[in-house]
This record gives C-alpha cells, structure tokens and sequence, in this order.
C-alpha cells in the first residue's frame, strides 16, 4: 500500500480525533464563558458582604484554573500519543 493509499485509508480516523479535538475545545470555552457569567450573577445576587463573596469568587476561580490545567493536561497527553502512534 502506497502511504497515499495508506493516509486516505486511516482519514476517517483523523476526522473522528479532529471532532473529538473540537468537542474539547467546545466544551472548554463552553465551561469558561458559563463560569464567568456565573460569577457575575453571584455578585450582583448575592446577599453575602462585598468581602465574603470576593473570598468565594477566589476559591473558585482557583478550582477553575485547577480543573482548566488538569483538563489541557489530559489533551495534550492525548495529543502526543496521537502524534507519536502516527509516526
């Protein structure tokens, strides 16, 4: 098999991890955008003291920035396997 038979043969395998790529990044932004809007909210409904609410917004935007690297961490991983299992 000559590698352009053998690229096209493995393409419907590059488009499924190019999806599951993009269903990442999705999900990614997706999670981002929804925290920080949720953030807003909580401080303009918040019954807490302007002090109390910032210590809360702080753990957790530190809990998302744990769970953000934690998550590029795992795809990166993903990545390198995938590019070391098409060399």
């Amino acid at each position: 098999m000559t590698e352009l038979e053998q690229e096209t043969a493995e393409s419907p395998t590059t488009e499924a991890a190019t999806a599951a790529d993009r269903g990442v990044a999705g999900f990614m932004t997706g999670l981002l955008v929804g925290a920080l809007v949720g953030a807003g909210v909580a401080l303009l409904f918040a019954p807490a003291r302007g002090d109390r609410i910032r210590r809360r917004l702080g753990r957790g935007a530190r809990a998302f920035q744990e769970r953000a690297r934690e998550e590029l961490e795992h795809a990166a991983r993903r990545a390198r396997r995938e590019i070391a299992r098409r060399r």
